[in-house]
């Protein structure tokens, strides 16, 4: 019971949360798409083509040697290697359905004489796969 209260989100099998990366901030960007039509001798016009994917960026901060050991980052970014939509889904049961991640990025501080970092801060950045037609 303790184990499944401390997921923040899940991301396939990737767990976000206090014994693993812990995400402060958590930034969702909505779009949608406008296409420019010109028109002869009239300003252009816009045609609504539908929503844009969603990103969603999770900026956060690992203490390795607290919880979650060093390999947390390399784990996202093998993750994201793997080239397929995840289920994401939120601690509180939302499911958000598909998505990739685009984008991991990690700055290591605080280091111990073997070079092993006691502060890892990351963000990772999330797209919205889209639905795909029944």
């Amino acid at each position: 019971m303790i184990g499944t209260s401390l997921v923040m989100m899940a991301l396939g099998a990737f767990r976000f949360g206090v014994n693993h990366a812990a995400y402060q901030s958590l930034t969702r960007q909505a779009a949608w798409r406008w296409e420019k039509l010109d028109r002869v001798g009239r300003a252009p016009a816009l045609q609504y083509l539908g929503p844009d994917a969603h990103d969603l960026v999770l900026e956060g901060v690992i203490y390795p040697h607290f919880k979650g050991g060093l390999r947390q980052v390399e784990l996202m970014r093998a993750t994201a290697d793997l080239g397929q939509p995840m289920m994401l889904v939120d601690g509180l049961g939302w499911i958000w359905e598909q998505w990739v991640i685009v984008g991991v990025e990690e700055r290591k501080s605080y280091f111990m004489r073997d070079g092993a970092p006691r502060k890892i801060e990351f963000t990772i950045t999330l797209r919205a796969y889209g639905a795909d037609l029944l």
